[in-house]
């Protein structure tokens, strides 16, 4: 089963190994979230709200539903 960055504890980083969705790609793709980029979690907001996250030296909040489409490897493979 495939992690996404909604399934990140907080501080907690990963690498990005693709989308979930076609939706929204293009958006994360020009905003930095290219596969192979190490994403970290740096804050969740209360009651399943945005999630504020550092992709290659960007930092940036999302939607919640958007980060669930930004997979992950898996963490034996990110090393």
């Amino acid at each position: 089963m495939s992690r996404s960055v909604a399934d990140l504890d907080l501080g907690e980083t990963g690498l990005i190994s693709g989308f979930d969705s076609e939706t929204d790609i293009l958006k994360l793709l020009e905003m930095g979230c290219l596969p192979g980029c190490e994403i970290k979690l740096k804050f969740m907001a209360p009651f399943k709200g945005p999630m504020y996250i550092s992709v290659a030296g960007n930092e940036m909040a999302i939607r919640r539903s958007i980060a669930k489409n930004i997979l992950l490897l898996p963490k034996e493979d990110a090393k």
